[in-house]
């Protein structure tokens, strides 16, 4: 069995976030970054997996050699290897398209990772890369066993949880408490250190080139209007054409 567990490298939740000089990209000077918490579920899980099967366990990130830290931290806590592609992350579709350029002749059983980063929040990634491979796809995953060569999965729905089996190959986005988070231990740390991160070229002929972004700020109002002058909010909203 083969396991593919995709990371996003985001900033840490307690750092201050502020714009660069151009205002469209986030500055990252003395920002500290971590692997995505959704990601972390999802690797922690494939770990399990792996030491009850004797899975092979692959990490990929789409990033800079900046991320490689936190990609030797995943290969501590358990992976055989990891993969970085050597590129911004720019949106989810270009993300989506790296990972399917790479798995698509990998023969991966099951590929997994966070129902979505925590900076941007698209929470698509898994599923166009589903569509892509043409694997069975289903997320937010809460639990997943083993069965064969099926999956038992427990997942979130609009009106509760939901019981489901599926066939291999499969892409699973995941979230608490499919597992809970491990921690490195220092054999790990150690044989981490001769562990492969295979850097890898992008692939650029199945995506547009990006161009330029720009961040749209609106700024809040704030006017007060008294009781007794509530027809005059009327004028106001049409003033600023949003009746």
């Amino acid at each position: 069995m083969k396991i593919l567990v995709c990371i996003s490298v985001v900033p840490d939740t307690t750092s201050k976030i502020t714009l660069d000089s151009t205002n469209t990209r986030i500055n990252s000077e003395g920002i500290t970054f971590i692997v995505g918490p959704y990601d972390d579920y999802a690797l922690s899980r494939a770990i399990e997996i792996k030491e009850q099967t004797q899975a092979e366990l692959v990490v990929l990130h789409v990033g800079s050699s900046d991320s490689e830290a936190l990609i030797r931290k995943c290969l501590a806590l358990g992976a055989d290897r990891a993969v970085r592609i050597d590129t911004a992350a720019l949106d989810s579709y270009q993300v989506a398209q790296e990972i399917i350029h790479y798995a698509k002749d990998q023969s991966f059983d099951l590929i997994m990772m966070g129902k979505e980063s925590i900076d941007y929040n698209s929470g698509i990634v898994h599923a166009l890369v589903a569509h892509g491979l043409s694997y069975n796809h289903f997320s937010p995953v809460m639990h997943l066993d083993l069965d064969t060569d099926k999956l038992i999965l427990e997942i979130e729905t609009d009106s509760g949880k939901s019981k489901v089996s599926t066939t291999l190959p499969a892409v699973l986005g995941c979230q608490e408490p499919i597992a809970e988070w491990k921690i490195p231990s220092m054999r790990g740390i150690m044989t981490a250190r001769t562990k492969e991160i295979a850097v890898i070229f992008p692939n650029h002929s199945n995506f547009e080139q990006h161009i330029a972004a720009h961040v749209v700020e609106t700024e809040r109002l704030q006017k007060m209007i008294p009781a007794e002058n509530a027809e005059s909010l009327i004028d106001i909203l049409k003033s600023e054409n949003l009746i």
